[in-house]
């Protein structure tokens, strides 16, 4: 019988399978300052109210009313609100909290448009009071007193002229990149469109007949320019309801009252609006502060 006879072989590892059994290395992700490759639906959604709101403020058919000046105070606020809501987001936080001079000139310019806005509702509410204590001096045919009312209106137009130089100063952002940061500074761009609107059209309605009752001469433009920024139930309630009160007929005194309830309303839809954009502006400046401070 012939003994089997066995050869001994070397074996070598596999460099392939030697390399899969390795461990995975760790991956590693680059931040940026910009927004996600997909925004959250906020931001999608801010992006298609602040557009919304430039057609808004671009339309230039039929007369500005109150109802089209509350219309872009609602839309306004609502741009913010969805601001703020994106704030709240940890990713924003994160991304804000590495440019603290960018959050930095933003408390700023929050604080000029709080600052406009409060200023602006002291100013209608004594506005409100001589309006109605007009409507008193009218039914009691009193003219030294419902001379006060046009006294009231140049002083509230001089008020507004400040706050649209005031406003117009905002906004002048630093040198930022990424794109939450331009949108932000559309925000404040839509902001200063519809303020400017706001104070333009309470203070230029007073402004137009005044231009008339002095028999100024103004060019085409310019009277075009002052006609596209009242307000209608401003323009309606001219220095003619005022004069020669004693004069006139129960019929003539009838329809100043009406046009001044008119302003009244116009007057009430106004502050109250506001005054929702000026508690926005409010809640935004503070989830920026608790942004720079935590």
């Amino acid at each position: 019988m012939v003994a089997a006879v066995f050869r001994r072989t070397l074996s070598f590892p596999n460099p392939s399978l030697s390399r899969q059994s390795k461990p995975p290395a760790k991956t590693y992700h680059v931040r940026s300052i910009s927004l996600p490759c997909r925004p959250h639906p906020l931001i999608s959604q801010l992006k298609d109210e602040i557009k919304e709101l430039r057609a808004w403020e671009s339309n230039q058919l039929g007369e500005r009313t109150s109802a089209w000046l509350c219309d872009g105070l609602v839309r306004l606020k609502t741009v913010h609100g969805s601001l703020d809501d994106i704030l709240q987001l940890p990713q924003t936080q994160e991304l804000l909290r590495r440019q603290p001079a960018a959050v930095e000139k933003l408390l700023e310019d929050f604080l000029g448009f709080v600052d406009v806005y409060g200023r602006f509702q002291t100013a209608v509410l004594a506005f409100m009071e001589e309006q109605l204590a007009a409507q008193v001096a009218i039914r009691r045919r009193d003219e030294p007193k419902a001379a006060q009312f046009v006294k009231c209106q140049k002083k509230m137009e001089k008020e507004m002229r400040k706050l649209v130089s005031t406003v117009r100063s905002a906004g002048r952002f630093p040198n930022c990149e990424g794109e939450l940061i331009s949108i932000i500074r559309d925000v404040n761009h839509v902001t200063i469109l519809v303020s400017v609107a706001l104070f333009n059209g309470v203070s230029s309605s007073s402004s137009s007949r005044r231009f008339q009752w002095k028999g100024l001469r103004l060019t085409k433009k310019a009277k075009r320019e002052k006609v596209e920024e009242c307000i209608q139930e401003f323009q309606e309630v001219g220095m003619e309801i005022f004069c020669g009160l004693k004069k006139k007929g129960d019929e003539e005194v009838r329809i100043g009252l009406k046009r001044m309830h008119a302003l009244e309303s116009c007057i009430n839809g106004i502050e109250l609006c506001s005054e929702r954009v000026l508690r926005s502006l409010l809640n935004t400046r503070v989830s920026l502060l608790n942004i720079l401070t935590q």
